[in-house]
């Protein structure tokens, strides 16, 4: 059976697939706390809903590829890529790695460490002035 980490990475795919979270807010716990590089924190159900809404709300496409993943039972890690086209049009990659606290049937909590820089849109050419 996969573990609960394998199932959330399935999960986000179907989600960004998709474009539907309820994939991924069916694993999350009532008591449930998601945090990313801002300083909000989403909690429950309604939060995930809202955390996996926002995230997919800034990219008109995106997939994440995973490389390398463990679990140990209550702790899941796992290392990413995602590629896409943000909102917009411009594309993207970045790499990034998560974290889930479990009970090997719902995430307790979600953590998520990624290069924020990559989403910070470069200099128009040309634009120096002489």
């Amino acid at each position: 059976m996969a573990t609960l980490t394998e199932q959330f990475m399935q999960a986000l795919r179907t989600t960004e697939d998709s474009r539907d979270p309820t994939p991924l807010v069916e694993l999350f716990a009532e008591d449930s706390t998601l945090r990313n590089l801002t300083t909000q924190e989403w909690s429950g159900k309604d939060g995930a809903r809202d955390f996996w809404t926002r995230y997919l709300e800034n990219f008109d496409t995106i997939h994440s590829e995973f490389f390398h993943h463990s679990d140990d039972g209550s702790t899941g890690l796992m290392e990413w890529e995602a590629t896409g086209q943000l909102a917009g049009g411009h594309d993207i990659a970045y790499r990034g790695s998560s974290v889930i606290e479990h009970d090997g049937q719902k995430v307790q909590a979600f953590r998520t460490y990624y290069d924020s820089a990559a989403f910070v849109k470069p200099a128009v050419e040309g634009s120096e002035q002489s």
